[in-house]
């Protein structure tokens, strides 16, 4: 029998706050009537006397949604819907240490999806000044022979290819995720584990110069196989 399930089968009753309770209703109400950010919000009094709870609870419940970017307050027009970004609160808590192994594997998967889904995005909008700058880095990776060398090529390469894919979202969580790319490969340098992927990275380069979305995609998870197989 699980937590969410009486002996009768019936789901008990989770006790909630006040404020939990006041908090799902406004984000009920903000949905059902289809507010879009720059609308304005009912005033604490008007919402406290809406939802019959005292202004300190609204108050409460408001606060939260402040801290995650989804109201603010402007002058003359009082508390209006905002665009709230998505990413700032897992940008505060990607800290390597503070993530467990588990985590952090799994992140790091997640970088793998990131590479291999963005290779329609690649081909769409690839240049060639950004195929050249790819070309450049793996000149200067010819010519490299220390392992923290390879290393900032490698970083320098993926990076550039988020660059070229020319979506923003998924560049900036590509650098959110950097510090757990970085201490996976601080892990593998401590091993002085570096295998290259049976597709190298002027490999990736000829793909996407002659190739298919879907041979640069199949490329790129055999370019980061080794990393997996050494997490496993």
């Amino acid at each position: 029998m699980t937590r969410s399930e009486s002996s009768l089968g019936i789901t008990p009753i989770v006790s909630t706050s006040m404020a939990d309770q006041v908090e799902e209703r406004l984000r009920e109400y903000i949905a059902n009537k289809a507010f879009k950010p720059g609308d304005a919000i009912p005033k604490e009094i008007e919402l406290a006397e809406a939802l019959g709870v005292s202004r300190n609870v609204v108050r409460e419940a408001l606060s939260r949604f402040r801290m995650l970017g989804i109201i603010e307050t402007k002058k003359r027009r009082g508390m209006i819907l905002a665009q709230p970004d998505i990413l700032s609160g897992l940008e505060r808590m990607m800290q390597p240490h503070m993530l467990g192994a588990d985590t952090r594997k799994q992140i790091f998967e997640l970088r793998l999806v990131l590479e291999v889904g963005q290779a329609a995005l690649l081909f769409a909008r690839k240049t060639e000044e950004g195929l050249q700058k790819l070309q450049e880095i793996v000149h200067r990776e010819g010519q490299m022979h220390t392992l923290p060398e390879k290393v900032e090529c490698e970083i320098a390469f993926h990076s550039t290819l988020y660059e070229m894919a020319g979506n923003e979202t998924i560049k900036r969580f590509q650098t959110m995720l950097m510090p757990v790319f970085e201490y996976v490969v601080d892990i593998e340098t401590s091993h002085q584990f570096h295998a290259v992927g049976s597709v190298t990275h002027q490999g990736l380069i000829n793909i996407l110069r002659n190739g298919t979305p879907e041979e640069f995609a199949s490329g790129m998870l055999k370019h980061l196989e080794p990393h997996f197989r050494f997490l496993t």
